[in-house]
């Protein structure tokens, strides 16, 4: 077992005024602490998503477990072959290469606090995916940036069954 140590200076503090979203509604994405401002502690965001807004589709990381936090509705959440819905004040933690996908629960909205640790720089990666939402960029660009953010797409059955 190896330890990672993280070193950063001073604190991080992101003021919600202050925090870029990125898209609107159905999904909206706000950038609150990316790895190099924590040291490659982690990296995390608020995902709002519109009812039954579909949040990301199947993929894992290789490199780092993502945690998600429901803070208000429900969601949708593949882990592995397994669907499951989290509601206000649940966790669901997925770890390194297990495929995983989450969106709204039918019927619902939900508020998400999703945490990837170690940290990927991630800004940049929901910046992207805005550009292709835009039709800025080609949806198969993300096929060239997969190392790069450690976001490697996939299929699933057992998500495409429920979604």
């Amino acid at each position: 077992m190896s330890l990672f140590i993280p070193r950063f200076d001073p604190s991080v503090v992101v003021r919600d005024a202050e925090a870029e979203v990125v898209g609107d509604a159905p999904v909206a994405v706000k950038l609150l602490a990316d790895s190099g401002a924590t040291g490659g502690a982690l990296s995390t965001v608020r995902v709002t998503l519109a009812e039954g807004a579909d949040g990301a589709r199947p993929h894992l990381h290789r490199n780092s477990a993502e945690m998600f936090y429901v803070l208000d509705g429900a969601a949708e959440f593949l882990s592995g072959d397994d669907v499951v819905t989290g509601e206000r004040g649940d966790l669901v933690v997925v770890p390194p290469g297990k495929p995983h996908a989450f969106a709204a629960a039918p019927g619902t909205g939900a508020d998400l606090l999703i945490v990837i640790t170690p940290g990927v720089e991630r800004f940049e990666y929901f910046r992207h995916l805005q550009r292709i939402r835009l039709g800025e960029a080609a949806p198969e660009s993300l096929q060239e940036v997969q190392d790069l953010y450690d976001s490697h797409f996939l299929t699933s059955a057992a998500w495409d069954e429920r979604r």
